[in-house]
């Protein structure tokens, strides 16, 4: 397990899967059919975005929202493209910002050496460090047939 820091509470994940709402945040995402692309995960972390925070704008705000959206998509994409399909997704918000729990088919931890095409091997390891540094916290949990991804993104 790689887990870059304890989530609020202790060591374990908050309790905002499945449907229940985390320190009086009523805006919760439980879990659903799985996104059939990036994009659908994009999309539904948008409209929870958008449900908590309507009405404010700024620039601070924009850059937080647009760092969430990235973390979805790559983990959402990394999902597909190495870890044999995405098998879960969920979304919440909670006191601390966002949480993302990302499911796959694959029982190995996301690489974390950058490659190049010199390397001999496809280019790519980009996307889990930039996850890794926009995140607050994030765990790498073995499942039977594949692993969770758990991260905290903040939003403030």
């Amino acid at each position: 397990m790689t887990d870059t820091g304890a989530f609020p509470g202790g060591s374990e994940v908050p309790e905002a899967f499945p449907g229940s709402s985390v320190g009086g945040s009523d805006h919760v995402l439980a879990r659903q059919a799985v996104p059939r692309t990036a994009g659908e995960a994009r999309e539904r972390v948008t409209e929870l975005l958008d449900a908590a925070f309507r009405g404010l704008k700024n620039e601070d705000l924009d850059v937080v929202v647009a760092d969430a959206l990235l973390v979805t998509s790559e983990l959402v994409t990394n999902a597909m493209r190495h870890g044999r399909g995405l098998t879960g997704f969920r979304a919440a918000l909670v006191d601390d910002g966002l949480l993302l729990d990302v499911e796959d088919a694959s029982p190995e931890e996301p690489a974390t050496q950058v490659s190049s095409a010199s390397d001999g091997f496809p280019p790519g390891g980009f996307g889990w460090p930039l996850v890794c540094r926009l995140a607050r916290h994030v765990a790498v949990t073995p499942r039977p047939g594949g692993k969770q991804i758990t991260v905290l993104v903040p939003l403030m």
